[in-house]
């Protein structure tokens, strides 16, 4: 059930997005190249290797060593996946320039609500374009075999462990939140082998998150992440490897448009394990239905 994860990420499919989960971790340098390539995608497709190590005030082997981060064997084969995605993307990006996605001073309330919807949309569609199906299998599977489910998560990250848990407890999956940090970590170790320990953290670096998930998986559990960032410490401590793609606003970063990624995560994990498990969801399904609506045996639904 446990696999390396050195082996199981697959080549960047939008370079922008790669490269903006992986930006906390690169050296300095390298992110000032991350940083030009993101403002500016057309410098590294216009400009040669020289030119861009002269914009970004570092050298050419600083451009190489980021490239390889990002995931590509070097400058030229950055630039041509760059092209080629800038070229798919033209329209969508004309619309981002226009309109932006951060909420601005003086946006009327229409363009507040239309930025909203084309950033959480954006969020959900990206999410499950890029979403690993065999890790997803994998993750499904385990959640199916497993005597107990942990769910870890703080902040905005911690609705999608109650999300999960809530959708889980509905089919009969022995699955718990536990919010504290302290006693989460107690939590995590008294898992074992046989056991499913699952973390949400948007960035990939909420400590007390990593810590639960990296006790979890030293008592043996099966580990899973879900982490914008698949470089991320968070992602060092998952067996399995689930990540989202989205992009945070000025106003709410890693509260908001992450959020709604993470959820479309959940929602497929669950429907996946309902799907395979159908004649006892169902069953289940009818049984808290009925307990819900007929509490008392009166006819009287809460």
């Amino acid at each position: 059930m446990k696999e390396d994860t050195a082996t199981r990420q697959p080549r960047p499919a939008d370079v922008r997005k790669h490269v903006r989960a992986i930006l906390p971790r690169l050296a300095r340098a390298e992110r000032r190249v991350a940083e030009a390539l993101l403002a500016n995608p057309s410098l590294v497709v216009e400009k040669t290797i020289t030119e861009v190590a002269r914009a970004c005030q570092t050298s050419e082997t600083t451009v190489v060593r980021f490239c390889r981060a990002a995931g590509f064997r070097g400058y030229p084969d950055l630039r041509l996946a760059l092209a080629t995605e800038l070229g798919r993307d033209t329209a969508r990006r004309w619309e981002e320039l226009l309109t932006g996605a951060d909420i601005d001073r003086d946006d009327p309330l229409a363009q507040l609500v239309a930025k909203v919807a084309r950033t959480e949309a954006a969020a959900i569609e990206d999410t499950l374009k890029q979403l690993d199906l065999d890790q997803l299998d994998k993750v499904v599977t385990a959640l199916i075999q497993a005597r107990r489910i942990a769910l870890f998560g703080l902040g905005a990250s911690g609705f999608g462990a109650q999300d999960l848990q809530q959708k889980l407890l509905r089919i009969d999956r022995m699955a718990f939140v536990v919010a504290d940090p302290h006693l989460a970590l107690a939590t995590a170790a008294l898992l074992t082998n046989g056991d499913v320990a699952m973390a949400w953290s948007h960035s990939g670096q909420t400590r007390e998150t990593i810590a639960c998930l990296a006790k979890a998986r030293e008592q043996g559990a099966t580990t899973v992440a879900v982490t914008n960032d698949p470089h991320s410490p968070l992602a060092a401590q998952a067996d399995l490897l689930l990540t989202t793609a989205a992009r945070e606003t000025r106003f709410r970063t890693g509260a908001m448009a992450s959020r709604i990624a993470q959820l479309a995560v959940v929602d497929c994990v669950y429907l996946a394990v309902a799907q395979r498990t159908y004649d006892a969801t169902m069953a289940a399904l009818a049984k808290t239905f009925d307990a819900v609506h007929d509490p008392d045996r009166s006819g009287n639904a809460w």
